[in-house]
């Protein structure tokens, strides 16, 4: 297992069509084309001998490596360090337009900063995740194309450097059914590959040509980058995580991806490996609000349009008229199945790709995509006739079946339940549809709306609050906590200073936190159909960032917000989880993690700009009585306030 690479080992690059992940050791390790959900070429990291990879790194065992990514760009630099001297690749991806392309390429520029340093390379693509035979083909000095049945990768050699041995560095052969590269750099000395997918002839680059596409890409990740009106106190966190999202998006239809990768457990050795290369209505949704609080309103509005489309495609028959998540280009094709051949990360199997939860019942993905809307709308967002039209016969089937038994935001596959957080979303669905119809004056079945939506909030404060634990709780059948009601006050569901709220959030930190940490729930309490355990949940830990400076304990989110940092990968990066040692688990980077990281920065800073002036004294003497036994069995009350809650 020593030949896998941690999971936070890596840094990510892309084109904005699809992604690869590059390690500290200098090896690409997952790349999928033409588009994030198509078939890998390179997926060592779920099978270090079949999965093939592209690795660059020197031939000395000795040697010390950094990576860092240049300033306010996803350019990925990775050091090396020896004895003899220093060397570095520098990887990236030219960004492609808006035209879904077969043609993308990552450039592996190799050059030596002081000293002398030899470096060795192997190139071993294995298309369709390793089951697709292939063969090198038009192999020369100036570079090869390695081909299969359905797919190509040309390898395009980089300068033709003479170095002071009189070598040629970066000298190309094949090597068993793949490619070897080597050669001796001296300080100034340029080298590397170009890999390009699409069918083209090899030809060599010259320094220069690639010279001008990295300062392309550069010019292009700055110039986003300054658009960002965030001005907050936590700029290089918020900045990277807006950059990865933005690295995640497939700007063709403008669809965010949960992440770009497939089959990372949430446990090491465990079955809970998914593939997360689609776009969820629920993060992709919830990403809206992270990126207009930044200011990039084309890439909201964007996702705007492919959420209207959606919703405009809606059958509303079987699982509902939305499906919880699509490929990036709407379609909803993610037959699920094994990849038995592959051994997993570290023997995690199995390796799974497409997504059999694509057709559960999950109620909360109304609200969450309402919400988008809502916030999209109230933000220039124009609303069509048809488009209105869709959305009234959406709400309308939300107050008809918000009741139902679902499958929930964590896609159990233990049953169905009547989730409080789904009903909770329920209601918000319909909130902001009534908002809407009100503020903008359009035709809708408004008094139904009002009657379902007063009914889950009231079937919600029956059934979902649990008077013995003095908490909201998972579902009406059980007494478990769940972190996804972490965002019952983020959403305006209850106020964040209710007392009922605040019983929760103690009941919360408690039982799910530990140290900043949060559980998304108790799988031994409540049976989620799958074997094993999980790490804490980062997107949940975030939430909790949030709650706690709504509920004005500021001093305790801060904290706990600096303690979040110290759990990034040593490039800003998160993963779905985090382990009991630190490490990262599951997908990797995750969406989810990193916009609840931006929302945590926005909400946390504009609390403590206000501060305590947010609450008065007689609210902070009900937060401090929390602490105090007692304090979530339903006998305390706030002082001035009539009846005990």
């Amino acid at each position: 297992m020593s030949t896998y690479p941690s999971i936070e080992d890596h840094g990510l690059i892309g084109d904005l069509q699809t992604a690869a992940l590059v390690a500290t050791d200098g090896s690409v390790d997952w790349f999928c084309a033409p588009r994030f959900d198509s078939p890998s070429v390179f997926a060592s990291l779920l099978d270090a001998e079949r999965g093939g990879r592209c690795r660059i790194r020197p031939v000395a065992e000795d040697y010390v490596s950094r990576q860092l990514y240049l300033p306010d760009t996803a350019v990925l630099v990775t050091r090396f360090m020896t004895d003899g001297g220093v060397g570095e690749v520098v990887d990236f991806m030219p960004v492609v337009g808006t035209a879904p392309t077969e043609r993308h390429r990552l450039v592996r520029l190799v050059r030596v900063v002081r000293g002398t340093m030899e470096f060795e390379g192997e190139i071993q693509p294995r298309f369709d995740y390793g089951r697709a035979g292939h063969r090198v083909e038009q192999a020369g000095v100036d570079g090869a194309v390695v081909a299969s049945r359905d797919a190509t990768l040309t390898v395009h050699r980089i300068g033709d450097v003479v170095t002071h041995d009189g070598r040629r560095a970066g000298a190309m052969a094949p090597s068993g059914d793949g490619l070897r590269i080597s050669g001796t750099l001296a300080a100034g000395d340029v080298t590397g590959v170009v890999l390009e997918t699409g069918g083209a002839a090899p030809a060599r680059v010259s320094p220069e040509e690639v010279e001008i596409l990295l300062r392309e890409t550069t010019r292009f990740w700055r110039e986003w980058n300054n658009r960002s009106t965030y001005r907050g106190r936590w700029r290089e966190m918020v900045s990277r995580s807006a950059m990865t999202l933005k690295l995640m998006t497939y700007a063709p239809t403008g669809a965010l991806v949960a992440a770009p990768t497939a089959g990372l457990p949430e446990q090491v050795g465990g079955e809970r490996n998914w593939d997360y290369r689609y776009t969820w209505v629920r993060d992709a949704s919830l990403s809206v609000h992270a990126l207009l609080g930044l200011g990039y309103t084309e890439e909201a509005a964007a996702f705007g349009v492919w959420l209207m489309d959606r919703v405009h495609e809606s059958a509303g028959e079987g699982s509902g008229p939305l499906k919880i998540m699509y490929r990036v280009d709407g379609t909803s094709d993610l037959v699920e199945e094994s990849l038995d051949h592959l051994d997993g990360y570290k023997g995690s199997r199995p390796v799974r790709i497409g997504n059999g939860a694509a057709d559960q019942l999950q109620l909360d993905i109304y609200g969450e995509a309402l919400e988008a809307i809502f916030v999209a709308v109230e933000s220039g967002l124009e609303l069509a006739h048809a488009g209105w039209r869709q959305l009234t016969e959406l709400l309308t089937w939300v107050a008809e079946n918000w009741d139902r038994p679902e499958e929930g935001i964590w896609e159990t596959r233990g049953g169905a339940q009547r989730f409080t957080y789904g009903r909770v979303m329920c209601w918000i669905a319909l909130d902001r549809g009534i908002r809407l119809a009100r503020r903008h004056g359009r035709p809708a079945p408004v008094e139904e709306w009002t009657r379902a939506r007063d009914a889950i909030y009231g079937r919600i404060m029956e059934r979902g609050w649990d008077g013995e634990r003095g908490a909201f709780v998972q579902h009406d059948r059980t007494d478990v906590l769940d972190a996804s009601l972490l965002l019952m006050p983020i959403v305006g569901f209850i106020a964040p200073l209710d007392p009922m709220w605040l019983s929760t959030l103690r009941a919360m930190r408690e039982e799910l936190v530990s140290d900043s940490l949060v559980y998304r729930y108790n799988p031994s309490a409540s049976p989620d159909g799958l074997s094993g355990s999980e790490g804490t949940f980062t997107l949940c830990s975030f939430f909790y960032v949030d709650a706690l400076a709504r509920s004005g304990f500021l001093e305790e989110a801060e904290l706990t917000f600096g303690k979040m940092h110290t759990y990034a990968n040593h490039l800003g990066l998160y993963a779905e989880e985090i382990g009991l040692t630190g490490e990262q688990l599951g997908n990797f980077p995750q969406a989810f993690s990193h916009l609840a990281l931006i929302n945590a920065a926005i909400v946390l800073d504009r609390h403590l700009d206000a501060g305590q002036d947010l609450v008065g004294p007689t609210v902070r003497e009900a937060m401090r009585r929390l602490d105090e036994p007692g304090a979530g069995d339903g006998s305390w009350r706030v002082p001035g306030t009539p009846g005990d809650r």
